[in-house]
């Protein structure tokens, strides 16, 4: 999030980000979309989309959604 950039996981590995918090630390989502909300040039927050299937990969349509979302968020911040 500090770095303002769009992380994308398409495996179940140990490269995913860990977003939440299980008490085995097993990984539940195969698939993720980290996308940073920026507000006045500061990084504020992130839109996160997962995948609980794992053969769900997440491609270009769920990076563009999530973009969407947080320039929307990003914006209406500013007002």
């Amino acid at each position: 999030m500090e770095d303002k950039e769009v992380y994308t996981s398409n495996k179940n590995n140990n490269l995913s980000i860990p977003i939440t918090k299980n008490e085995k630390n097993d990984k539940k989502f195969n698939s993720q979309v980290v996308y940073p909300i920026i507000s006045n040039g500061d990084s504020i927050g992130t839109v996160i989309l997962l995948s609980k299937e794992p053969s769900t990969k997440m491609s270009d349509v769920e990076t563009k959604v999530a973009q969407s979302a947080a320039s929307f968020l990003g914006s209406q911040m500013e007002i």
